[in-house]
């Protein structure tokens, strides 16, 4: 799956591909498409990890401990439907830390806007001297009338689609798209203070977390996160699909026609409205995507994998780098969404990750947050 951004608008319009290219980026950074990572330059003797909390902290509210551990990160042996991004499994060392128990909602998030006055990318008027850098040169520029705020919701088709890497199939810019109106203008989140809040920009989550004192979540603390005592499963619960629409909220049926609503909701379900996993953290697998910290690199497991050694709290990849597209600038995102099918994107196993680009926004993406031992005792 290809990151899909704001500049889907633009691209849309004048037929070229949708994940535009960062043509200020210099051929030579990604080395023609082989760009290796660093190597890790810190060899962890010490993989001693925080696994209680320390005496005289308490979990902040709505969040929950996480205990510290030495892990193996990444697909695990009996998953036949892994990727090869989610390969080889490598052992890390990460610390206990606080995560929140449910996504943002839509209440969160209005509290920060309410407070803070932030207003989100996707509510933000376009530049289009801006946006004509990640263009080719000469490109016209569409009709002011089009370039208005936005942001990428999802439809459904009329027949089967053969080409599922194909995601404009089923993806439309929508003006006055947003967080207030995830389906576009004729939506609102009215009654739905407890759903998942979307439309999030990666500066979006930033901004939240810096008026929150909290911050995101390394790809390798939300596996952890996600497994709970289940470190060797497939799924959160463990390998059983079958019980998948007891667990979380997924698409069910052909995608992107037709959706069963085998888990009673088709799109986003309020927070809550499956059991959590065995830490008491609330979808872990569907719903919406979370941001998470680190940059995608499509090289990055193998890399850390060659390094023979246990990374502790790993940051992931030192610099971006996708295989299919050498300009991205992309973060991982984790968890699925209400879009993902066994078909399609299978990405409500714990290992499954995909890259999105900085600042996409759509229906189906939004975040949680975590606090480390030393932010909570700060406060």
């Amino acid at each position: 799956m290809h990151s899909i951004s704001r500049f889907f608008l633009a691209t849309t319009i004048i037929s070229l591909t949708v994940a535009c290219k960062d043509t200020n980026k210099k051929t030579a950074e990604t080395d023609n498409g082989n760009e290796r990572l660093e190597k890790v330059k810190e060899v962890v003797v010490d993989t001693t990890v925080i696994t209680t909390i320390p005496e005289g902290i308490e979990a902040p509210e709505g969040m929950v401990w996480v205990p510290g551990k030495v892990f193996e990160q990444g697909a695990v042996a009996q998953d036949k439907v892994a990727m090869d991004h989610e390969k080889p499994a490598h052992k890390v060392a990460v610390d206990g830390f606080f995560m929140d128990v449910t996504e943002v909602t839509n209440a969160q998030f209005k509290k920060f806007v309410d407070e803070t006055g932030y207003v989100t990318v996707a509510e933000r008027e376009i530049d289009w001297e801006e946006m004509k850098k990640q263009l080719p040169e000469g490109t016209a520029k569409p009709h002011d009338s089009i370039l208005q705020p936005g942001s990428l919701t999802f439809k459904k088709t009329k027949g089967s689609v053969p080409n599922l890497y194909d995601f404009s199939q089923w993806w439309r810019w929508t003006i006055g798209a947003s967080w207030k109106h995830p389906n576009g203008p004729g939506s609102d989140i009215k009654g739905k203070d407890d759903h998942p809040v979307v439309h999030i920009a990666y500066e979006d989550a930033l901004a939240y977390c810096e008026w929150a004192n909290r911050r995101l979540p390394t790809e390798a603390e939300w596996e952890l996160a996600a497994r709970g005592n289940h470190l060797g499963t497939i799924y959160f619960w463990g390998d059983d699909m079958d019980v998948l629409s007891q667990k979380g909220n997924t698409w069910e049926g052909e995608f992107p026609v037709t959706n069963t609503k085998q888990d009673g909701f088709e799109r986003r379900a309020p927070v809550k409205s499956y059991p959590p996993n065995d830490l008491g953290l609330y979808d872990m697998a569907g719903n919406v995507w979370e941001w998470t910290s680190d940059w995608y690199n499509t090289n990055y497991y193998r890399e850390v994998a060659a390094q023979h050694t246990i990374l502790k709290n790993p940051q992931g990849a030192s610099s971006p780098y996708n295989e299919r597209d050498p300009y991205a600038r992309e973060k991982v995102m984790k968890g699925g969404s209400f879009l993902c099918n066994a078909s399609y994107c299978s990405s409500y196993r714990v290992s499954s990750r995909m890259a999105t680009s900085l600042d996409s926004s759509l229906e189906h993406l939004g975040f949680r947050t975590v606090a480390t031992v030393d932010m909570v005792s700060g406060q």
